[in-house]
C-alpha cells in the first residue's frame, strides 16, 4: 500500500545519527543521501522494498511533528521492538505512553513500544506474535 514515508527534520545530522542507530537495530543500512533541486538535504533509509526519508522541510519553515500521527516499525521480536526503543532512547529520542510491554486487545496482542524522535516525530515499534 505504500511507497514511503517522509518526516521532516530541524537537524539533519541530528536525525542521520539517531535513525542510523535506531534503524540500524532493524537491519536498516546507511541511507542514500540526497539533495533536492531546491538544495534541501533528504536522507532514503531502503529495507525490505520500503522507503523511509528525513528530509529538511522544503518550504523553509520549520518541521513539526503530526498530531495524531505514529510511524510503526515492524519487529522481529518483543526483544528487537524493545531494542529499538533503547537506542532510540539512548540517541536522544524519548519514550512516551506506557512502558513497552506486551498489549491484549481486539485487535489480538502486540508487542508496542512508543518514541518520539529528536524533533517530535512519534514513532512506534511493533511486534506481533503469531
Amino acid at each position: 500500500m505504500f511507497n514511503h514515508i517522509v518526516v521532516g527534520s530541524n537537524d539533519i545530522e541530528r536525525s542521520k545519527r539517531f535513525y542510523g542507530a535506531v534503524l540500524g537495530v532493524l537491519g536498516v543500512g546507511e541511507p542514500f543521501q540526497h539533495r533536492a533541486p531546491s538544495g534541501h538535504l533528504r536522507l532514503f533509509y531502503r529495507h525490505d522494498g520500503n522507503t523511509f526519508c528525513v528530509s529538511q522541510p522544503i518550504n523553509d519553515e520549520p518541521a513539526t511533528c503530526a498530531n495524531g500521527g505514529t510511524i510503526g516499525f515492524k519487529c522481529g521480536s518483543a526483544e528487537q521492538a524493545q531494542r529499538f526503543h533503547d537506542v532510540a532512547v539512548a540517541s536522544g529520542g524519548v519514550s512516551i505512553e506506557a512502558p513497552p510491554g506486551l498489549r491484549e486487545s481486539d485487535l489480538g496482542s502486540m508487542y508496542l513500544a512508543y518514541v518520539r524522535d529528536p524533533d517530535g516525530n512519534k514513532l512506534c515499534a511493533i511486534y506481533r506474535p503469531r
